[in-house]
């Protein structure tokens, strides 16, 4: 199915996901992402920016407004904040579906995180492709991935070369092999682009904005899919090699 009628579902609509999740501690972002973003942004100086994608109550991003004087700091999520407390200074939640939502023209962020919301998104490569034009120079992109959850067609033989590049073999007409196959050719093309990805840690990574010309196609989304590596149940998107059908 297409992204517009993802919302419908409840492994989609996750009103669960990052909801106590602070800063730092034991259940936090620092833990979850390797490092404390407040700390980040505190080292960047007065006026830093951070996104945090699928930001649930927002609770780190609070924490990061109080002690990042002058930042700006932007949660948005599908479901938004449960509580209505009054936000500090620099600080705005925003709900909306990633599928359409964009930064207004012009701003960029330092920091950009995704803690486990990418296993809901459905078009994850291209919201990928949008998210590195967001970030500023030096920026940094940090989230969860699972390229088992990412499928490249059920009917195309693809390979990856020794040199990383993607291409489909004309003279196979096996199935892909959707949990080897697959998972290389999305990690090849986004290494490719600049990400760099830690399978022992589930995180994948951008440093530095820049426009990304990813070769893969969007079909659809599954969110029957089953459980990911989480244990939780997520969402799978399908694509194609770009010029096939």
């Amino acid at each position: 199915m297409q992204d517009d009628q993802l919302t419908g579902y409840s492994v989609v609509a996750n009103n669960t996901m990052n909801r106590e999740r602070v800063l730092s501690g034991v259940n936090s972002y620092a833990r979850e992402l390797g490092f404390d973003p407040g700390q980040f942004l505190a080292a960047r100086g007065g006026g830093a920016a951070w996104l945090d994608l699928c930001s649930g109550e927002g609770l780190a991003l609070r924490e990061a407004a109080g002690r990042v004087a002058g930042g700006t700091f932007t949660g948005v999520d599908l479901v938004g904040p449960m509580r209505r407390a009054p936000l500090p200074p620099g600080l705005e939640l925003v709900t909306a579906d990633l599928a359409d939502w964009a930064p207004p023209p012009g701003r960029c962020y330092d920091l950009i995180t995704c803690v486990h919301g990418l296993h809901y998104i459905g078009d994850r490569l291209g919201l990928l492709a949008r998210i590195a034009t967001w970030l500023t120079a030096d920026g940094l992109f940090v989230a969860h991935f699972d390229p088992f959850t990412v499928r490249v067609g059920d009917d195309l033989a693809v390979r990856v070369g020794e040199d990383g590049s993607v291409r489909v073999d004309e003279q196979v007409t096996a199935r892909v092999d959707e949990d080897e196959e697959s998972s290389a050719v999305v990690l090849a093309a986004l290494r490719e682009a600049g990400f760099a990805y830690s399978a022992r840690n589930h995180r994948l990574t951008l440093r530095g904005g820049r426009p990304l010309d990813l070769p893969l196609r969007y079909l659809g989304a599954d969110p029957e899919a089953g459980p990911n590596y989480t244990g939780q149940p997520g969402v799978a998107a399908h694509y194609a090699l770009r010029g096939e059908r």
